[in-house]
Order: structure tokens, then C-alpha cells, then sequence
């Protein structure tokens, strides 16, 4: 993302070396989750292995038809860096659709200066020219055709498929994205379908892969329910807590690792993560029968189903 793609990698292994001189964690948005994955995760292990510095790859992802067969190897660098010595892992969520701002698809040219510098870019008749063609020829027509809306100020945008909107507009999908976000300036969410369902298996699967829904807060009613979230924002963890209970993922008692002491012990959050003496009591007491993922693409603000209570610190938060 803007600015953070336009910084050198001496200027990341400068901030990597004060971080772990304090015992800090770096966690990174890597360059790449698609065409350049692998050389994107070779600069993050580079940066643990020059440093010594505690690495968070945030979430793990193959994005890209074209890119799914990197996964191997993309596991295999991190193998082997954490059997080198580096403190390294990663996160991720148990959905094959991410979730950003539209305008991630914009090349790095045009989204250099902040949001009013690359609306002038979108409005300007060259400028939008180049980026039609650059945007045409950048994405396989299966990514495009994967793409939804979620949030966006024209409400009967919101959930349909960017093909179905550039139908209703009579415009081919790259035009409509430019349209979609002109109108928008530049505040559309999008869900990406991009990943692999045998991919996120094996991604899960990694020891050092804790969960993490990559959410925003969230809420049915009030001045949040106008948003239109990715469903991981209700449903991560009573989704991977199902697959785990129904024998699709990893077994229950690596579930709940990877939900609680793995987090808290990548993250130093002392008293955290473990029921035990003296720790700090933050208890989810579920119902195995009837924990449940209800919210969807299509309907995200659904509570999830089967949490009986919630303490944290011992106090009694949630309740039924």
C-alpha cells in the first residue's frame, strides 16, 4: 500500500534493527501476494535474518489463478528461515476472498501523492487513458471477473459483481472500476476472489500460522450496520473453530492454539493466550453443537452463533 510501497529496503532494515534492539516485532504487508510473492517474502526473511528482529507476515495468501502454484514454495522460504534461527510467522484468515479498497488495483505510479493527487490522475483524460490501458493489459480476465464491491456510497452497488455493474452501465469492467471509484473517491471496499481453497488448507495447516480475521470492528445495528463488511469480520473464528470440529482443518486442540498462545507468545502479551494461575482470564466459553459462521457475502452482518459467554480480565462482557 501507498506510501509504505515506495520504501527502499535499507530504509526497512534501518527501522528493523531499532524494532528488535527494543525486543519490538516487525509485521509486514509484504510487496507482493501475487506475481512477485516469492521475492516478497525473501526480502521479509532477508530483513529477520540481517536484524534479528521478530517477523509477522500478515496474511499468508497465494492471490491469482496464475499464482497458486507458488504456494510450496512460498512455505518452503519460511521453513526453512525459522530452521535458520528467525522468529518468524504469519497469519491468516479462513476465507479464499480478501478484502481492501478498490484502488489497490491502481499501479504504484498513480498512487503516489495521497487520495486528492490520485483522483486528479482518475479525472484527468490522459492520465485516466494510460490507466485503462495499464489496468486492461495488468490483470488476468479471471481476476477481473472476481472482483465484488462491498462498501460504497451508491448503495445498489454494494455486494454485486463488478462484471454486473459494468452490464448495468454498458462500459467493459475497467471503465466501471474507474467510474466505481471516481464517484466513490477512492472509499470502495472490494472483495477479491482470488486464492485457492486447497491452498488455504495447507496454509492453516503451518505450525507458525496463527488466525487472524483482518477485520475492522463491526456491528448489526447503529452507526456501523451502514457498512458493508467481508463476513471474516463476524465469522474467522467460529469458521476455522467449525472446519476444525468437523475434521477439515487442523485438529480442536491446534485450533485453539493457533486462536490463543500462538498470538500471545508471537506478540509478547504477557498473561494472555493460556488458562492458567495468575494469567489474566480472557474466556470463551463455546458450544461445540452449535458455533456457527451465519454472515456471508451477501448478507456480512450476521453475529456469529454458539459463543455462551465472553470474560475478559474476569469480567463477565458477553453473555448468550
Amino acid at each position: 500500500y501507498a506510501p509504505g510501497l515506495f520504501a527502499e529496503p535499507e530504509e526497512i532494515l534501518g527501522l528493523a534493527r531499532v524494532a528488535a534492539a527494543r525486543g519490538a516485532i516487525y509485521t509486514t504487508h509484504m510487496r507482493s501476494e501475487g506475481a512477485g510473492l516469492l521475492e516478497a517474502i525473501d526480502e521479509a526473511l532477508d530483513v529477520a535474518r540481517r536484524t534479528g528482529v521478530r517477523l509477522q507476515i500478515s496474511h499468508l495468501k497465494t492471490s491469482g489463478r496464475a499464482n497458486w502454484h507458488k504456494v510450496g514454495p512460498a512455505l518452503e522460504a519460511i521453513r526453512c528461515a525459522r530452521a535458520a534461527g528467525a522468529e518468524a510467522a504469519a497469519d491468516r484468515y479462513p476465507y479464499t476472498a480478501s478484502c481492501t479498497d478498490l484502488d489497490v488495483v491502481l499501479p504504484a505510479w498513480a498512487q503516489e501523492g495521497g487520495a486528492g493527487a490520485v483522483l486528479r490522475r482518475l479525472r484527468d483524460p490522459k492520465d485516466r487513458a494510460r490507466l485503462a490501458r495499464e489496468l486492461a493489459h495488468g490483470r488476468l480476465a479471471a481476476d477481473w471477473g472476481a472482483i465484488r464491491i462491498g462498501f460504497s456510497s451508491e448503495p445498489a452497488w454494494r455486494g454485486r459483481l463488478l462484471d454486473e455493474i459494468a452490464g448495468s452501465m454498458e462500459v467493459d469492467r475497467v471503465e466501471a472500476a474507474l467510474r466505481i471509484m471516481d464517484r466513490d473517491a477512492l472509499r470502495t471496499g472490494a472483495f477479491f476472489f482470488g486464492m485457492d481453497e486447497g491452498n488455504l488448507g495447507r496454509i492453516l495447516a503451518e505450525p507458525y500460522v496463527m488466525i487472524g480475521s483482518d477485520a475492522s470492528l463491526q456491528a448489526p445495528e447503529g452507526p456501523l450496520a451502514g457498512s458493508y463488511p467481508h463476513p471474516r469480520a463476524y465469522g474467522t473464528f467460529p469458521r476455522f473453530l467449525r472446519a476444525a470440529l468437523e475434521g477439515k482443518t487442523v485438529a480442536l486442540p491446534d485450533a485453539v492454539r493457533k486462536m490463543t498462545s500462538l498470538p500471545a507468545d508471537q506478540f509478547r502479551l504477557a498473561g494472555r493466550g493460556r488458562i492458567a494461575a495468575g494469567a489474566w482470564a480472557d474466556l470463551g466459553v463455546w458450544d461445540p453443537g452449535a458455533v456457527a459462521d451465519p454472515a456471508d457475502y451477501d448478507a456480512p452482518h450476521r453475529l456469529a452463533r454458539g459463543l455462551k459467554a465472553l470474560l475478559v480480565n474476569g469480567v463477565l462482557t458477553l453473555a448468550d
